[in-house]
């Protein structure tokens, strides 16, 4: 993902997304966000899974300007 994609992501994105934007596979970071190991803060909701953008962002080192 490019950093003005990174930029624009809701406040909230799916496990999926958030796996593309730090280059993990889909299955691993299922695995990661179900054991609690996920390197973001990840909120279930139901059945999903959602991941925080702004750990996201924080662990890539990006900041909005």
């Amino acid at each position: 993902m490019s950093h003005d994609e990174l930029l624009a992501l809701p406040t909230t994105v799916s496990v999926e997304t958030a796996a593309r934007a730090i280059r993990l596979g889909r299955t691993r970071a299922y695995q990661l966000a179900r054991q609690g190991q996920f390197p973001c803060k990840v909120i279930r909701i139901g059945a999903s899974y959602r991941i925080v953008t702004v750990d996201l962002r924080r662990l890539l080192g990006i900041e909005p300007s």
